[in-house]
């Protein structure tokens, strides 16, 4: 009994610090299913937390691959034995799931279950979410201890997801206010700028026929203004953090943005998350950590959907040597890394984003043999 309640204490322990460590929701959710999984030796185990349109807003699992997850297909809906424990708020233990006349089936790819154990996590008479398991290690499937210990472990997760839920929204509000006053600084800036700049061109136009020396130092002036414009417009767009990254996380915001590619494209566009074995490397990363990141993901895509003519474009975020490491490869055209340095600014505010953060950007490419780009930041 002791053990069952330090047991218990350690995992809802871990939730609990989850919140502490500032992550997003969703890697809350990840540690509570983790944390399930291990407390009662469960091959299988998942979180579902509701939307108002049938399905569910957040879904994480554990025991399933990222490629079995691509070969099941899309989350959920909230029907069959899901649905049932949504509307009836009760906890669910079967020694076979398929047995259940409220079962519904699989897709195809999922993988088989069979003991079931499945809790509600409710913060009154609001049902938060679902936490459930399948496949116990050990035979005979779950007992009433095992659901007992669940059902002690889902009260105290209420509690985290909850907490986690108020954080985020104090951080979303913040950002709100943030990029409120960057935008008046960005009206007041940039409007002053473009004031002049469009009185500079009209004065050298007037100018260009009775004093052509005067005219060319007034289209200076106006070539140096469009360039002060641009490098305030690229500073508050630098500062602005994406607000997926605060809700979902890097690797959620990313994947999801990866699966909008491969959607809108011909091309194949894959996601892997590979963390090197350093478990979780990748949760409570700095917010300009993050951001950076992103970014240079955001801007490699763009390059390889829009000039590669590739067939496959594939990323992968890891955690190597406590260094963050993104890859974006693909198999396109690829091109002369030197010759493109002064043609625009997408590698060199690449490079910029990575040294901001005492790190670096590699490109790697030739005509005719694909394109790499790699960066790689401190934790």
């Amino acid at each position: 009994m002791n053990g069952d309640r330090d047991a218990v204490l350690h995992a809802v322990s871990s939730a609990v610090l989850a919140v502490t460590r500032h992550l997003s929701v969703r890697e809350v959710l990840q540690v509570i299913v983790r944390s399930a999984q291990r407390l009662l030796d469960a091959r299988y185990a998942a979180l579902g937390v509701p939307d108002d349109e049938g399905a569910f807003a957040e879904f994480v699992a554990e025991g399933i691959s990222d490629e079995e997850w691509a070969a099941i297909g899309p989350t959920p809906r909230q029907h069959g034995l899901l649905g049932a424990m949504l509307r009836e708020g009760a906890p669910v233990r079967l020694p076979d799931i398929r047995r259940d006349p409220r079962f519904d089936s699989w897709p195809r790819a999922h993988p088989v279950l069979k003991d079931f154990l499945g809790v509600p996590i409710r913060d009154g008479e609001q049902v938060l979410g679902i936490v459930f398991l399948s496949n116990k290690r050990a035979p005979g499937g779950f007992t009433e201890d095992d659901q007992r210990l669940l059902t002690m472990f889902a009260a105290h997760a209420a509690i985290a997801l909850t907490n986690a839920r108020l954080y985020e929204r104090g951080r979303e509000l913040a950002l709100v206010e943030e990029r409120t006053r960057m935008a008046r600084e960005l009206h007041d800036a940039v409007t002053q700028k473009l004031f002049s700049l469009r009185l500079t061109a009209q004065a050298a136009a007037s100018l260009v026929a009775r004093d052509p020396d005067r005219a060319v130092r007034e289209l200076e002036r106006v070539e140096r203004l469009a360039g002060e414009a641009l490098t305030e417009l690229r500073a508050v767009i630098v500062e602005l953090r994406p607000a997926e990254l605060d809700r979902h996380g890097l690797a959620e915001t990313l994947r999801k943005h990866v699966r909008l590619l491969d959607r809108l494209h011909p091309a194949s566009f894959t996601f892997r998350l590979g963390d090197g074995g350093e478990g979780e490397a990748l949760c409570g990363l700095a917010p300009e950590t993050e951001a950076a990141v992103l970014r240079v993901a955001q801007e490699a895509l763009h390059n390889a959907a829009r000039h590669a003519a590739a067939e496959a474009v594939a990323v992968r975020l890891g955690c190597e040597e406590g260094r963050v490491v993104l890859e974006v490869r693909d198999d396109g055209t690829g091109f002369d890394v030197a010759a493109a340095a002064g043609r625009g600014l997408g590698v060199a505010s690449m490079g910029d984003r990575a040294q901001a953060l005492g790190g670096s950007v590699r490109v790697s490419s030739e005509p005719g043999g694909g394109t790499l780009v790699r960066m790689e930041v401190p934790r």
